[in-house]
């Protein structure tokens, strides 16, 4: 039987709820490689709650610490606004800071992977996620107008750098697709532990919303199916009724009904709580972003000759290849290009343009 823990905290006091989900779902940390990845949306300020709170990572990565010599690395890949602003977001939000040191612009190296067919038939996943022992995902109790919620599952739609998550939005073509989508992205790196920032959520149509919610709490599991199961239902939605939850209980990665959950603390639906709506045509139907999707999928990087003075720092630091020296400037391919756009980050002479 799974289990969720629902533990009281504030951003003041949250280290205690964190020492409590580590107790419970205990790590063997010492000497691994651990990767910590918040949910980092776009560059937004904190109070905003968009991104999981600093003050949250900040917890997390000490305890860490504490747990004897281990490679921590901390980073994600921002969503479908901020492609090549990894570092920028994490400065913004707060979480570089909250990092402690160990961040790291996960988006510099990908790998390659099969992935299925009907969708994409192979995506490239940061390296750092693939190479890492031990993964512990921090979501953020959030709505979704494709997906409703957005919490364990959807977090690790983040290890795929660029505009690949665009492409995929565009080849799922349905949100019962996309929901299906979300799913086989988690199976590429399935996290070891989730602990989620309930202490302020959101709720409307996310996961960008004005509308914030006091809530208090931090939850955490080492089963995502089960925490989202948690999360639906404090939200008032019935986890049954997620496409993507059915999905992967047929997947085996575990059970969404409640019955078959060990909840340790208190289970209570949050009264009056908004969802999106349950066909996810908040974003199905709107024109302007699906706009914003198609042309993220389309944008390559272009160096200009006159600023770009051919040392191929941006050659070295494409993660899928996808770029190569033409003579004095870089060229593109642009079957291979993710539009992760490291290349614009890293170019010291600001020469690449987005075209």
């Amino acid at each position: 039987m799974s289990k969720v823990m629902i533990h009281p905290a504030s951003y003041t006091d949250v280290r205690k709820a964190v020492d409590r989900a580590f107790e419970i779902f205990p790590l063997k940390l010492s000497g691994r490689k651990v990767l910590i990845k918040p949910n980092v949306l776009r560059a937004s300020e904190a109070r905003e709650s968009i991104v999981t709170n600093p003050a949250v990572l900040r917890a997390v990565v000490g305890k860490v610490e504490t747990m004897g010599p281990a490679s921590i690395v901390v980073g994600d890949n921002p969503g479908l606004f901020d492609y090549g602003a990894n570092e920028e977001s994490f400065i913004k939000t707060g979480l570089m800071e909250a990092s402690l040191g160990h961040y790291e612009n996960i988006g510099n190296e990908a790998v390659k992977v099969p992935f299925n067919a009907d969708f994409l038939p192979s995506v490239s996943v940061s390296k750092a996620v693939l190479e890492a022992d031990v993964v512990i995902s921090l979501p953020k109790f959030k709505t979704h107008g494709l997906t409703v919620i957005t919490g364990a599952i959807k977090n690790s739609y983040g290890i795929l750098p660029g505009a690949q998550k665009a492409m995929l939005h565009r080849a799922a073509g349905s949100p019962g697709r996309f929901h299906e989508v979300v799913v086989d992205v988690f199976r590429l790196r399935v996290p070891d532990l989730f602990i989620v920032d309930a202490v302020v959520g959101m709720e409307g149509n996310g996961p960008a919303s004005p509308e914030l919610r006091d809530i208090g709490l931090v939850l955490a599991s080492d089963n995502a199916v089960a925490m989202d199961a948690v999360i639906a239902a404090m939200m008032g939605c019935d986890p049954g009724r997620l496409r993507f939850l059915q999905k992967a209980k047929e997947a085996g990665l575990g059970d969404y009904e409640l019955g078959a959950i060990e909840i340790i603390g208190e289970l209570k639906r949050l009264p009056g709580f908004k969802l999106p709506p349950m066909g996810g045509e908040s974003l199905l139907q709107n024109e302007t972003i699906q706009t914003m999707i198609h042309g993220r999928t389309v944008l390559r990087p272009q160096a200009d000759p006159d600023r770009c003075s051919g040392c191929a720092t941006c050659v070295d630091h494409c993660p899928v290849s996808a770029l190569s020296m033409n003579g004095s400037v870089p060229r593109v391919d642009p079957g291979a290009c993710i539009a992760c756009f490291c290349c614009q980050e890293m170019c010291p002479e600001k020469a690449i343009a987005l075209k």
